[in-house]
Order: C-alpha cells, then sequence, then structure tokens
C-alpha cells in the first residue's frame, strides 16, 4: 500500500512525530549523518586510492570534489530506506533546518535516488502537532547554498585536519590531532595559562569599616571602604597591571598604601567625627535578558545547574525531540507571535497584570551573521506548560525549568529601584583628609526578576542583590564602629570554565554555536586540556603543540583568520561567494594569503626538542621542562656523566594533576630533590638476595625489588605502597620486607578457605574468596590474628561489602534528587553518591577542595547516562548480534559524489527539488 515517507535524523524523533501524522505516513530515521568523507584508508574508494590526494577524500585538483562514503554500519539502513522508498508516493525530507540538517537531507536525496515521486523538505522548529502538520502542507525546496555551505566547512577541516595533524605527529608526538576551532580553542586556554604564568601579584592596602548614622536612622549600621586621601584616590585592583605595577594610566592618580600607612592612618583616626560630604541617588532599571539561544543556555546550565555543555546539548536533545520545547541549535533570540502571546498569558496568571509590560518585548540577535533560522530556544506550542505540568524529571525536569522561566521573564516588565553612594569623611590627627566611600541599591519593583536572575561568572553579585544604607543627607554627623586596615592581593586571570569559553568564543566570533560543546569535548578527549574542578587547565603537550602552530602556521591558528572563515562560509551559504574558489584560495594560497599545501611543504626543518622544552625560572637557573612520549618531566644538569663523559643530566617527572602555573621554580627543586622514578636503594633481602629499593611512582611512593637481567620476562618483582606514615626519607629495609611480605594469610576458615590480610590503593583489607573486609588501620595488617579475622566475616556485610565506612565528605543535598551527597571510598576509587547514581571522580578532583556545584556536575553526567541495568546489556548484545549478519553481508561500495554536482550552477529561478535531484544525479 502506497505511503507518504517522512525522513528524520533520530528514532526518537521518528516515533514523536509518526504519532502526529497517522495513517498514511511511514516516519524513518536516518540515525544521523548516512554517509561521510572516508574515515580510514580501508574506507577510501579503490578508484581514487592511488591519487595524491586519495587519503583526503577530496578531489583537491578538479574543483574539490568529495567523494563520499556511506559507513558500513549504515549500509544496511540505506538499504531499509531504499525499500520504504520503493512503496511510497511521496518523500519528505524532514531533517533539522541548519546548515548541517540541509547537508543530511541532500546526501539522503543524492543516495536514495527517488524516482517519478515528489520530494519535498519539511521544515519546522519545534516538534508539535500544529508544527508538524504545518510543515507537511508547507513544505519547501533544498536550499543548495546551505548545503554548499556546509561541504566547503567539511572540506575546509578534512583538509586542515589531514595536512596539520601529521606534523604534529613527526613534531610533537603520534596521535595528536588538529582542528581548525579546536586548535584555536586551545590556544585560548593556553595563551590564559600563559598569563597565568607571567603574572605578578601586587599588594596594597585600604580601610575598612562599620559607620553609625545614628539611632533616630533606620539600618544605622553600614559599610564603607576608604576612597580617597587629600583627594586622591586609593588604589584598588583593577589599577595593577599583570607584572604587578601600578598601569601607566593610573601612575600619579591613585595613592597606593602599604601596610604601615595604612595602620597608621586608621589610628590617626581613632578619634575623628565624619561629616557626609555627598549623596547620589540614581534610579535603577534593569531589563529582561533575551530567552536562550544555544551558548547562553550553556552557559546558563553550567552556572546555575552544574551541567557541562555536553550534558546541555544531551538532555536538550531529548527534550526538542519528545516535543517540550524548540530546537536547541539556534543563534536567534526572537520569539513568535504565538510565543510571545503564550508568554505574556502566563506572566498575567502566575504573577499578576501589574508584572506585564504594555507591549510585547521583541529581541533581535546580537549575533553577527546568525544563521539558524529559528526562534529562541523555549518551551514547544502555542501555550507553555509550566514544569509541574510536564511530569519531566531530573535533568530534563531542571532544564526545561530553566528555559521556562527565561522565556517567561522575557515578557516582563522592568526591574526598578534605586541606587546611592554615600561619600563621607573626616580629618585625621595627621591631617590628612580621608574620604570614604559606600554604595547601596534597593530594588522597589522586582519586575521579571520575580521570576529569574541570571547566574554570574567570577563571583559577581547578581541582579537582585540589595544592600540597603541609611537616610543621609549632606553634612549629617557619623561615627565609626569599627575601622581596620585591609591588605589586599592582586589576582591572576581566572582560568577558563566551559561556560566562560564559550562565551569567549562566541565574542570573538570563532566557530558555530552548535559545534561548541563537540568542541569542548574534543579538547578535552584529547588531552590537550584538563579539568581542575569547573576550570580548563591545559596540558603540557598543549602548550608544544600550540608553539608549533603559532610559529610555522600563524594565519592558520589566528583568532581573526578563523573568524573570518565563519564569515566565509556564511557568505558561500547566501550566495556572494563561490565554494571552489574559497577554497582554492585557501588550499592553494593567492596573490594575498599563502595556502595551506604550499605552506605545509615548504615547512623545512623543525627542532622538535625546541618545541617541546619550556625554561622553568630564569635561564642561569638552568631548568626545563621537556614535553616527552610519556609525559610532561623537568631536566637540570647533574654532576655524574654520561657515557660520552659529558654531564648527565638530572631528571624528574611532573604529576600530572600539576597545573602549569603551579609549576614554579620553589616546586621544580623540590621534584628534582625528589624525582618519582629515582631508586632509593635500601639493602638487599636476607632471604633472595634481591635487592629492596624505594621510589617514588606516578601513584605515590612504593618499594619493589630489583629482578636480575636474565629473569625470565614472565617474573614479575614483588611490590608494596608505603602506609600513610611512612616516607621515602625515612622508611628503612625492615619496613620494605614487612610491605613486601604482604598479602599475609592470617589463616583458614572452618571450611578451610584462606583469608588473607592485604594492602590496596584505597587502605587495607581482609579477603576470604570474593568476600572482602575493609580494616580500620594500615598495622592491622600485621597485627591481626585468625579469631579477629573470623569475628569481622561474623558481622553482615551491608550492601555487599564490608561495613560501610563513614562518608569521607558530606557535601548537602543534590539538586536534582533532593539526596544527600557524600564521597566514598570505593574498590575503584572515591566516588560521590546521593544514593541512587554513583559517579567516580576524576584524577583532578580531590576530596579536599571537592565542591558541592562539582558534585552535582559529576552526579550530572552520570544520570545523564541513565541506570545502569543488566537487562539493557543483554538486549545490547542480543541487537548487536542480530546485527552482525547484515554488516558482513554488505558488500563495501563507494558513494562517490559526481562531478555534475560541481559542475551544477546555482541559480535564481527556483527548480523543484525533484529537478535539482536529477542534475545531482
Amino acid at each position: 500500500m502506497a505511503h507518504k515517507l517522512v525522513i528524520v535524523e533520530s528514532p526518537a524523533k521518528a516515533r514523536t512525530i509518526a504519532g502526529y501524522l497517522g495513517k498514511g505516513y511511514v516516519v524513518e530515521s536516518s540515525i544521523g549523518h548516512i554517509r561521510d568523507l572516508p574515515q580510514s584508508a580501508a574506507d577510501i574508494p579503490a578508484k581514487i586510492k592511488d591519487k595524491s590526494w586519495g587519503r583526503f577524500g577530496v578531489d583537491v585538483e578538479n574543483g574539490f570534489t568529495p567523494y563520499y562514503v556511506v559507513p558500513r554500519d549504515k549500509k544496511s539502513h540505506i538499504t531499509k530506506l531504499k525499500g520504504l522508498l520503493k512503496d511510497a508516493d511521496e518523500l519528505y525530507l524532514a531533517t533539522d533546518e541548519d546548515r548541517e540538517g540541509e547537508a543530511i537531507a541532500w546526501h539522503l536525496l543524492d543516495e536514495l535516488k527517488p524516482k517519478n515521486i515528489p520530494v519535498h523538505r519539511m521544515v519546522f522548529h519545534e516538534i508539535t502537532k500544529p508544527a508538524i502538520q504545518a510543515a507537511v502542507e508547507n513544505p519547501r525546496e533544498l536550499a543548495m547554498d546551505l548545503v554548499e555551505a556546509q561541504e566547503t566547512r567539511r572540506i575546509l577541516d578534512r583538509l586542515y585536519g589531514y595536512e596539520v595533524s601529521p606534523v604534529l605527529w613527526r613534531k610533537v608526538m603520534s596521535g595528536l590531532s588538529a582542528g581548525r576551532v579546536q586548535s584555536v580553542a586551545t590556544r585560548l586556554v593556553v595563551d590564559r595559562e600563559r598569563e597565568r604564568m607571567a603574572f605578578k601579584m601586587a599588594s596594597y592596602w585600604d580601610l575598612e569599616g562599620s559607620f553609625d548614622a545614628g539611632s533616630g536612622k533606620d539600618h544605622r549600621i553600614f559599610p564603607a571602604k576608604l576612597h580617597s586621601v587629600d583627594d586622591v584616590r586609593v588604589a584598588r585592583g583593577s589599577d595593577f597591571g599583570q607584572d604587578g605595577q601600578l598601569k601607566a594610566g593610573s601612575q600619579g592618580k591613585v595613592v597606593h598604601l602599604d601596610r604601615s600607612r595604612a595602620e597608621a592612618l586608621v589610628e590617626a583616626l581613632d578619634a575623628a567625627s565624619y561629616d557626609v560630604r555627598s549623596v547620589e541617588a540614581k534610579p535603577y532599571k534593569r531589563s529582561p535578558y533575551a530567552p536562550f539561544r544555544t551558548t547562553t543556555l550553556q552557559q546558563e546550565a553550567s552556572r546555575k545547574l552544574g551541567m557541562s555543555s555536553s550534558v546541555t546539548m544531551s538532555v536538550a536533545q531529548r527534550l526538542y525531540e519528545n516535543g517540550y520545547i524548540t530546537y536547541m541549535r539556534t543563534d536567534s533570540t526572537t520569539l513568535s507571535e504565538s510565543a510571545i502571546g503564550a508568554a505574556r498569558e502566563q506572566v498575567r496568571e502566575l504573577y499578576g497584570a501589574e508584572y506585564l509590560p504594555e507591549k510585547p518585548r521583541v529581541y533581535a540577535s546580537k549575533v553577527k551573521n546568525a544563521q539558524e533560522a529559528h526562534e529562541a530556544i523555549r518551551p514547544a506550542g502555542d501555550t507553555f506548560r509550566t514544569p509541574a505540568q510536564t511530569g519531566l524529571t531530573g535533568d530534563q525536569f531542571r532544564l526545561y525549568e530553566l528555559i521556562w522561566m527565561r522565556t517567561v521573564a522575557s515578557q516582563m516588565r522592568d526591574a526598578e529601584g534605586r541606587s546611592v553612594t554615600i561619600r563621607f569623611g573626616a580629618q585625621a590627627a595627621t591631617g590628612e583628609d580621608a574620604v570614604f566611600s559606600s554604595s547601596g541599591r534597593v530594588i522597589t519593583f522586582h519586575g521579571f526578576l520575580k521570576a529569574y536572575v541570571e547566574g554570574t561568572d567570577d563571583n559577581a553579585a547578581s541582579d537582585d542583590a540589595e544592600t540597603r544604607l541609611p537616610n543621609l543627607a549632606e553634612g549629617d554627623r557619623l561615627s565609626a564602629a569599627s575601622l581596620q586596615a585591609s591588605g589586599h592581593e592582586t589576582k591572576p586571570p581566572a582560568r577558563y570554565t566551559e561556560a566562560t569559553l564559550i562565551k569567549e568564543l562566541e565574542e570573538r566570533e570563532i566557530g558555530r554555536p552548535s559545534t561548541y560543546a563537540s568542541i569542548i569535548g574534543t579538547i578535552l578527549n584529547r588531552g590537550y586540556v584538563y579539568k581542575k574542578g569547573t576550570a580548563l587547565v591545559p596540558a603540557w603537550i598543549a602548550f608544544s603543540v600550540v608553539r608549533l602552530l603559532v610559529e610555522h602556521f600563524p594565519r592558520l591558528i589566528s583568532y581573526e583568520f578563523t573568524a573570518g572563515m565563519e564569515d566565509v562560509l556564511d557568505d558561500i551559504a547566501a550566495g556572494r561567494r563561490d565554494r571552489v574558489t574559497e577554497l582554492a584560495e585557501f588550499y592553494y594560497g593567492s596573490d594575498r594569503v599563502q595556502g595551506l599545501q604550499p605552506l605545509v611543504n615548504g615547512l623545512g626543518d623543525i627542532d622538535a626538542k625546541e618545541l617541546a622544552t619550556f625554561p622553568i625560572g630564569a635561564p642561569e637557573d638552568g631548568i626545563n621542562l621537556r614535553v616527552g612520549r610519556y609525559g610532561p618531566y623537568i631536566e637540570v644538569a647533574g654532576d655524574g656523566e654520561d657515557g660520552d663523559g659529558s654531564e648527565a643530566p638530572k631528571r624528574a617527572n611532573v604529576p600530572d594533576d600539576l597545573p602549569p602555573d603551579e609549576l614554579t621554580l620553589e616546586k621544580a627543586r623540590e621534584l628534582l630533590a625528589n624525582p618519582a622514578g629515582e631508586e632509593i636503594v635500601l639493602g638487599a633481602d636476607p632471604e633472595s638476595g634481591l635487592q629492596i629499593v624505594a621510589k617514588n611512582g606516578r601513584f605515590g611512593p612504593y618499594v619493589t625489588e630489583v629482578l636480575p637481567e636474565d629473569a625470565p620476562k614472565s617474573a614479575k618483582p614483588r611490590t608494596g605502597s608505603l602506609f600513610k606514615s611512612m616516607s621515602l626519607d625515612s622508611i628503612t629495609l625492615e619496613d620494605a620486607l614487612k610491605l613486601l611480605s604482604l598479602p599475609r594469610v592470617v589463616g583458614k576458615d572452618a571450611d578451610g578457605e584462606e583469608i588473607t590480610a592485604q594492602n590496596g590503593r584505597y587502605g587495607p583489607y581482609l579477603k576470604r574468596g570474593t568476600d572482602s573486609r575493609s580494616l580500620t588501620t594500615e598495622d592491622q595488617l600485621f597485627t591481626i590474628t585468625l579469631d579477629e579475622a573470623l569475628a569481622i566475616y561474623a558481622q553482615p556485610k551491608q550492601r555487599g561489602r564490608a561495613a560501610a565506612a563513614p562518608p569521607l565528605k558530606e557535601l548537602g543535598p543534590d539538586p536534582v534528587s533532593g539526596q544527600p551527597m557524600v564521597v566514598k571510598a570505593g574498590r575503584f576509587g572515591e566516588y560521590v553518591t546521593d544514593g541512587e547514581y554513583n559517579a567516580t571522580l576524576r584524577k583532578d578532583d580531590s576530596i579536599e577542595e571537592l565542591t558541592a556545584e562539582r558534585a552535582a556536575e559529576l552526579l550530572a553526567e552520570r544520570r545523564a547516562k541513565g541506570p545502569a541495568k543488566k537487562a539493557a546489556k543483554k538486549g545490547a548484545k542480543k541487537a548487536a548480534a542480530k546485527k552482525a549478519p547484515a554488516k558482513a553481508a554488505a558488500t563495501k561500495t563507494a558513494a562517490k559524489k559526481t562531478a555534475a554536482k560541481k559542475t551544477a550552477t546555482k541559480t535564481a529561478a527556483k527548480k523543484t527539488t525533484a529537478k535539482k535531484a536529477a542534475k545531482k544525479a
């Protein structure tokens, strides 16, 4: 029976839309991209393997024609789609409305090759019944300019990665990758760390006090800070540069107080009487924030919910596919008339008419060349469901609530109030005139702040913060309730978090909002950057990579070039530029710029050792950090001799979790004094005769025995971690032999099963078969008797393990489940749990520094993956087994994009999608 075939990207989206379209429609998903450029040598079509450009999958010699292939795991699905198409009388391509979605629609059309049936491009920005039915009734043609722009981006990224990455493999380390946007994002993080490393702290002092306006005043006691001395403003943090010196613009215009002068001024003001010099009052007004677009949603979800950008987009994707929100990849802040009406109606219902402005608020996008033809991210539908009405739970509820609140607040009245600045002063005993300042703010009408307050970075004051001051007039007398000198130190620029890096990328117009989550994921997964709490810290390997790119590929790694390339892609999407012309200039160059190919071919000699060497301290200190194959290490000239008679360098590994800005000269000397891997000889084992040594390893200090050179390869030396009470400086041979004697056989139980005492990475324990029980002290490993061990095993085991030890740290309630979050020691390391989900701490998370926000973020990431159910695993195995024959039967065919596509010209005259498809075929 004939049907209308609708193809979307995801199965969840297909299920939702199928329910809205009903009989006569078959809705199937493409399961993402159905083809791409070859991903490996095995995927390259045989006909181009011998070509000089074959590894790219792009014919750079003939119009940059791409050769697309269908991945092995998609071939059976393509067969299924073709089977559904045979019985269809119409085809609707209903992929997302952005460039990537348009490209997927074109790939489907070019691969399926429908014959003699109408082909429609179906677009919508929310998955609701009215929106889907309207999209079916009002299809459009395939937008080939968008396809061209997306294809240009894909080819640019392929050429950049495949030409530059091999240079990194040869000169830095194998397995590294370069990317047009990822490398620039890495550079941002590295440049920020360099600023922190070059930062010089400045110290400055001022006076802080509490002042009394008298018994007749409300809020009579209020705080204030010293503003000026003899009409010269007192220096504050913003007056100092990164070098620790006063900025040129502040020199001669501020007074820089040190401790002695500040304390002397406090003493001189001891008996002073203060009079109000000025009172400046201004009306305060704050307008609502615009509705969410992709980047602002990611930033707020990070600040308020502790979600990473990838988790945010994953949760938003599920909300969109199930019809709760509009499309989540958008540059737009505009709302449709129906959405504005829905938001205003909820303002009236929930807050009252006094919170509703006379006219609807209209927001224009501030993003240059906003490409997405969608609305802002908002609740779906012509009427909005409150969070309580959705039935959502967990992360989906929290994110929907955030979007709903922001959307409703965007249609509310301004917040209004009054801000006041009071200046008052006194004559000090030294004759100096000291003026203090205090600022306050009172909100008289909260307006939109009643519904939503935006989060802040760097502990800035929130928009709804109030500070009330007494009602004072010029000439009023005050007294000091308390006064003290207060010292301050300037701080280095804060490291990027995911939220602030996204903000920086957007402000520099680098990349597209829809790609930021994957970009951050890439630089984290590649090991260029790691997280310390929520801060993004560059690894030393990133310093080497960025140095190479800056020195030898300056244009490709520049912020301006990367941002300018987005303008080029926008112009291609708008039909103002030609794809082939732009790719040719990028790859081969022109009179104006040097191309990628001649740049790579003309690199010449690159000193790999110099790229991987970074001095620590001054040159005369002679200490260098080097990025080696097995990680970073520091090196200094030693006292011994190498085999060639030269001085042998002394080396020490750098801990994986030590941020670059913390590798000071003092820290380097400390590491060199006790380097990881350096052996401390303790003596010989009286029984075996083997030498016993102590070392500082990656996971802490330990002792081991040195096997003879002729020992069989299967032989493994005994090792033992030092107890917490031991150190490398004090350990003796006797201690080491005790440690190497572990595990110790305590005895056997009534059934003859052996009980042993063992020292694990997470503490001492007993083991009987598969049943382990924790011990309370390390000394028990040598002292516990069989009777004591049996008594421990006689106790009931909680949750299949030993009696639960108290939590290592308590962090308060989880914002999602409401259950208390605690840190515990588990078999595979420390983890945070709310009783329902367990999330292992990352290597950069220390128990001492772990915050409630970071714990909530770890649990949110774990929760987003869903529960680990055994039944699901079995089902997955069965599904994989069923798929295997289909994969095996599928023959590898390379889907080449025909040269006809290259020669197909864009015309202003509209043509049907079917005709365009014919030209492509």
